[in-house]
């Protein structure tokens, strides 16, 4: 396939491996942001190797022919069912899901909502959602991430950094050259980079606060997920890969994703920053590859 649809939204796909591999040999490839699917061109081909099929979507807001208008179209519920559309339109009833920076946040949603759909989950960069809130309140993780708030002001950031992205490139934010170059062409214009802040601005959109769950809680690690922390446990197996240089993400929320994990859970620190799957592809792939015959 080179494409799925979903409504009136259309994502191309890249897919690549064994066509008649079946779910436990197909990955599902979900990039953040600045990226497109080709973040994945250094892991994907060595997956491919291995005997497994890979499907690496052009996410909501990033793809150009999905890219809708509103702030409640990028809600996570949505970027979730773009995750089964995408299983649904290659005839699979699950997969093996991996996600960095805003699709590694896809993932974790995508496997809590939809456990029975995910045989496995990779996360890169991005913690447990709940990890993440916790940081948040009790450590300087919410300076780390004071973009995403910025980010809410309509109008003015895609400006910003479209102008910035054709007058500078992607330069300052360290990745390799290549990748500089390939996201460049996507994001130089004003509606490209609007869509591909969508999933920022989706996370505030109608939000209302939820009653906390209190059956969070594991045994991993030194403490336990607390009800107050409005948790849910992820099920299936799950590898977190987590850069020890992130400018974005830090230990606080790495550390704590285990408690969210009850079934086989591996934690992989690298001496690295953000981007792992265009700087670090053999890593990767040999940790995905090792969750995928684990699972």
């Amino acid at each position: 396939m080179d494409q799925f649809r979903r409504g009136e939204l259309t994502f191309p796909v890249l897919d690549a491996g064994p066509q008649d591999a079946g779910p436990e040999s197909t990955v599902v490839l979900l990039h953040g942001f600045p990226q497109t699917s080709a973040a994945w061109s250094g892991v994907a081909p060595r997956l491919n190797a291995a005997g497994l099929r890979t499907l690496a979507p052009d996410i909501r807001g990033t793809a150009p022919l999905a890219r809708p208008a509103a702030r409640e179209a990028y809600r996570m519920k949505h970027l979730v069912g773009d995750v089964i559309a995408l299983l649904d339109a290659a005839g699979l009833d699950s997969a093996h899901l991996v996600g960095h920076d805003w699709g590694g946040g896809i993932a974790w949603a995508t496997a809590l909502r939809h456990p029975e759909r995910i045989r496995s989950l990779t996360a890169l960069s991005t913690p447990h959602p709940a990890a993440m809130t916790w940081a948040g309140r009790h450590s300087t993780q919410a300076l780390k991430s004071w973009y995403m708030f910025a980010m809410q002001v309509p109008f003015v950031p895609e400006r910003l950094l479209a102008t910035g992205v054709r007058r500078r490139g992607l330069g300052g934010l360290g990745l390799p050259e290549e990748h500089q170059l390939l996201y460049r062409r996507r994001f130089g214009e004003v509606a490209a980079m609007a869509g591909a802040l969508g999933p920022y601005r989706g996370m505030l959109a109608g939000s209302r606060r939820r009653r906390p769950n209190a059956s969070a809680a594991s045994s991993h690690g030194s403490e336990q997920a607390r009800p107050g922390e409005a948790a849910a446990l992820v099920t299936v197996p799950t590898t977190y890969m987590w850069g020890n240089r992130d400018p974005y993400l830090g230990r606080a929320a790495a550390e704590r994703t285990g408690l969210y994990c009850e079934d086989d859970y591996r934690f992989v620190e690298l001496d690295a920053d953000h981007w792992l799957p265009e700087k670090h592809p053999a890593r990767v792939a040999d940790e995905i590859r090792g969750r995928v015959s684990g699972a």
